[in-house]
């Protein structure tokens, strides 16, 4: 909050599987166990029991903290906390919340609850009040064609573009290298998916959600976040289709920035080329009409003069 001294900071609640986080090796574990009073064993049948086969699409994001209120109240009480600490400081805070993973409004809904009046609990004891929103990330197909129904709900939209690029295309970031490249050699596809936005599956995807949150909540926030975000074709996509932001790893935010501005230049200069040529068409029509409506206008005056010629050389 200090660094972005009066501009908003988004933060996204846990996303990854709680396995994730858990100890895996055995000195881990045996710390984890003494901390806790309770025998390792239990530790490690804990452990196994929060194993997933397909963690991607498992017990994740906000079905985290569906399961487990605790992890959201958790989070969100220390965001709240900082950020009135900070304000007393003199310093403008402005927190947004993202949700992640959200397939259904309800789900949205349960987890905007919890944010609200935990937030609500930590002003009230700080004796701070600070204007926030809440959000979520659309990473799944459910998500961006019934966004409509999220956007009743959230204030801010933020495409997730790996996870809804993985999903869209029922393709594993992590193993569709093995065969990417093979695909672009054979000309099977022009880009990797993963670094260059699929506009036609996920593009098409992401267009559709915005419009139709937009016909909900018409000053709804929409950017994305994910390694596309500093891509300049997919940041061209983006500004096209009225996206506000992008967001990127900080190595790519130097390519991000000119990419954003070359794209805000080319749809300023689009209209102004389209009427540079309606000017120019429309100066041709008029030269042309000028020109067709002064030549019966010489017709008229040379006939009468042949009229006469005729009739002098017929009265010889």
């Amino acid at each position: 909050f200090r660094a972005m001294n009066g501009k908003p900071v988004t933060i996204r609640t846990l996303d990854p599987p709680l396995h994730e986080f858990l100890p895996q090796e055995d000195r881990e574990q045996q710390e984890l166990a003494s901390v806790m009073g309770i025998s390792i064993e239990k530790v490690k049948q804990r452990v196994a029991s929060l194993h997933e086969f397909n963690p991607m699409l498992g017990h994740r994001g906000c079905r985290l903290g569906i399961s487990y209120p605790e992890i959201t109240e958790m989070q969100v009480r220390a965001i709240f906390e900082a950020a009135c600490n900070v304000k007393k400081e003199g310093i403008v805070v402005e927190p947004e919340i993202m949700i992640p993973l959200v397939g259904f409004v309800s789900e949205l809904k349960q987890q905007e609850q919890i944010v609200r009046r935990v937030a609500d609990e930590v002003m009230r004891e700080q004796g701070e009040k600070i204007p926030y929103l809440v959000g979520t990330m659309v990473e799944l197909p459910r998500a961006a064609v019934t966004a409509d129904e999220i956007a009743t709900v959230a204030e801010f939209f933020s495409f997730g573009t790996n996870d809804l690029t993985q999903t869209v295309l029922g393709m594993s970031r992590d193993d569709a290298g093995k065969f990417l490249n093979e695909y672009i050699e054979r000309g099977l596809l022009e880009k990797d998916p993963f670094q260059t936005l699929d506009v036609k599956g996920v593009g098409e995807l992401m267009r559709i959600a915005t419009e139709k949150g937009r016909s909900v909540r018409p000053d709804l926030k929409v950017g994305i976040c994910g390694e596309h975000g500093g891509d300049p074709a997919t940041i061209e996509f983006c500004h096209a289709i009225g996206l506000n932001y992008v967001s990127c790893s900080p190595f790519r935010v130097p390519i991000a920035r000119l990419a954003a501005a070359q794209a805000a230049l080319r749809s300023k200069m689009a209209p102004m080329a389209t009427e540079n040529r309606k000017a120019k068409l429309s100066r041709m029509t008029r030269e042309l009409k000028l020109k067709q409506s002064a030549k019966p206008a010489v017709r008229k005056k040379i006939e009468p003069r042949k009229a006469k010629k005729k009739a002098a050389r017929k009265a010889r």
